[in-house]
């Protein structure tokens, strides 16, 4: 497995026709050279460096943590937290994930590791690329700036929320890289947080595709949303997030959840869609059983009672299977699971429920009870649910919480994630993971980085 530092050496001069047709497909809209682009060349135009830019989602979508495949986090959290049950083969990597008996030496988180710093290092070749060159319009140059920090702050984000403290990277230079230390959380959600601010400023209101499938200002605004959330600046998410549910014209619930996983699907802020037109997205392919007992993974039939009467998400978003007098639940938010005409669905990264439920625990956490609890009725309603009746701030932020848990499901670990920042991660998942204890709510950090850096040291706890 390629390390860190090798993928910090490696330069945009790799990056050629061959591989954005096989891993870009949709991202791609406009013609390249056909000829290797040398780091310079990227650079040039306007085009070729957009290509740059589209060559991160991409590989975001095929490659790593946030890859809809059996190893992404989706699955993976879901097998760690308390979502789902695996019932695949013991050597398999979701079987470490499920039992929580990860080792330093655990290949998938680092490969979360090496293909999020590889990402993140072409994002910073695109600041640095863009800045220094004299071909490209000045708006089309802010415009790159403001993606690139967006995809930086974002795959930042999640590795600090897998693993502690880690480097925030900000540079190609391989001098710098090569030693580079960890910084501690204030340190990480300040530069995460300038990064987003910026892009704020940067990016444009409209999206540069259809499809939703590159980020846009208030897809950074839904993350910032996120991240001041996580770090208890109530006031602020609250903002952030209103900056983005106050765009009506763009953004609203679906009349039906039924809908709402659809490419079309008025909730959705950012997407990425299938490598090629008329595939099923990874996630469906992953998810869906097709013959008991699962192969893969299945929902924890305790999950079900999460889930009020009348809850429409139960109906259309879990699907079931039989095997003997056993029945197997599964996420079935993405239905198309076999390659067809077109692609129905792509995956969705930030939607706007989330944002709701954001806006809804800032306002609660500062008292503003009304305000949070007509945020929640939004998502509740939609769901087929009447309006909540916790009036209290504790009740509230409980319902909340609740809420969370069945609208984000097997979704990029937003379980797992809640668990952990609001503390309450050892008392749950003590009660129904064995051997669970504190230090298991940080994956690993890479023993081969620690071996070529040293200044990466400590290893997490436990590990």
């Amino acid at each position: 497995m390629k390390s860190y530092i090798k993928y910090i050496i490696a330069a945009l001069a790799a990056i050629t026709i061959a591989f954005c047709v096989a891993s870009c497909d949709s991202f791609v809209e406009v013609d390249l050279p056909n000829s290797q682009l040398t780091g310079e060349a990227v650079f040039e135009t306007t085009a070729t460096a957009d290509a740059a830019l589209l060559n991160i989602y991409a590989r975001m979508r095929d490659r790593g943590m946030l890859s809809g495949n059996s190893a992404g986090m989706s699955n993976a959290l879901g097998n760690y937290a308390d979502e789902l049950d695996f019932y695949g083969n013991a050597s398999s990597p979701m079987f470490f994930f499920n039992s929580n008996s990860l080792v330093a030496t655990n290949g998938t988180a680092a490969d979360y590791w090496n293909n999020a710093y590889n990402q993140i290092y072409q994002a910073n070749a695109v600041l640095e690329g863009v800045a220094g060159s004299t071909g490209i319009p000045q708006a089309d140059k802010d415009r790159m700036r403001g993606e690139a920090l967006f995809l930086r702050a974002l795959l930042h984000f999640y590795l600090t929320n897998l693993y502690g403290e880690i480097p925030y990277v900000m540079t190609t230079d391989y001098e710098v890289n090569k030693v580079i230390s960890k910084s501690t959380q204030d340190v990480l959600y300040a530069q995460l947080i300038d990064d987003l601010e910026m892009a704020t400023t940067l990016l444009p209101e409209a999206y540069l595709s259809e499809g939703k499938s590159r980020a846009n200002r208030y897809a950074a605004f839904a993350l910032l949303s996120r991240v001041y959330l996580y770090n208890g600046q109530w006031a602020e998410a609250s903002n952030a997030a209103s900056a983005v549910i106050n765009q009506e014209a763009t953004y609203s619930m679906a009349p039906t959840v039924e809908n709402v996983f659809l490419k079309n699907s008025p909730e959705t802020i950012l997407q990425m869609p299938p490598a090629n037109n008329g595939a099923q997205t990874e996630l469906g392919t992953t998810f869906n059983v097709l013959a008991a007992p699962p192969a893969n993974s299945a929902l924890r039939n305790d999950f079900l009672d999460a889930f009020e009467t009348g809850d429409l998400r139960q109906q259309f978003w879990m699907g079931q299977i039989t095997g003997g007098s056993t029945v197997y639940y599964f996420p079935r938010k993405y239905r198309q699971y076999t390659s067809g005409a077109e692609s129905t669905e792509y995956s969705i990264l930030l939607r706007l429920p989330e944002v709701y439920l954001i806006r809804a625990e800032a306002r609660a956490m500062q008292g503003e009870l009304t305000g949070a609890a007509e945020d929640l009725d939004a998502v509740r309603l939609r769901a087929g649910l009447v309006g909540t009746t916790a009036q209290t701030q504790t009740a509230l932020l409980l319902a909340i919480a609740r809420e969370r848990r069945v609208e984000l499901f097997a979704e990029y670990g937003h379980r797992f994630f809640d668990l952990k920042r609001t503390g309450a991660i050892d008392v749950v998942l003590g009660m129904v993971k064995p051997g669970w204890n504190a230090e298991d709510k940080r994956l690993p950090l890479p023993q081969n980085e620690l071996t070529l850096n040293p200044n990466l040291l400590p290893q997490n706890s436990g590990y």
